[in-house]
């Protein structure tokens, strides 16, 4: 799992990917509980549970590559039906990417589940 992040950030870097987390996932969270208000249809609310998993996940930092991932396709998906405004679904899997790529940060259960540790002689 170590190859999958480049570098846990630390410092005001750390912050800011911690903040970029935070906000991606209220924001699939509060999408995904307005996408299931407006739907009647079970099989509708597939890809805004999904989400609103994956969110809750991106939240606390847990395997954040591959939730950035699944995110990404889930949001592509939500765009392509949604066609009335594909907008939001679009700036969400973009964040998403930019998260998968660049990794969690130093602040997330990643780092302290795969990041390196100092070994004593």
């Amino acid at each position: 799992m170590q190859r999958l992040f480049s570098t846990f950030a630390s410092g005001w870097p750390g912050v800011g990917l911690f903040v970029q987390r935070s906000l991606t996932a209220v924001l699939l969270v509060r999408y995904a509980i307005v996408g299931l208000k407006a739907t009647n249809h079970s099989s509708a609310m597939i890809p805004d549970v999904i989400a609103a998993c994956a969110g809750i996940l991106l939240f606390v930092g847990l395997w954040t590559p591959i939730t950035g991932g699944v995110i990404v396709v889930i949001e592509l998906w939500i765009a392509m039906s949604h066609l009335a405004d594909p907008w939001n679904s679009l700036v969400l899997a973009t964040l998403a990417a930019t998260l998968a790529m660049i990794g969690p940060g130093a602040w997330s259960f990643d780092a302290l589940l795969f990041g390196r540790r100092h070994i004593a002689p």
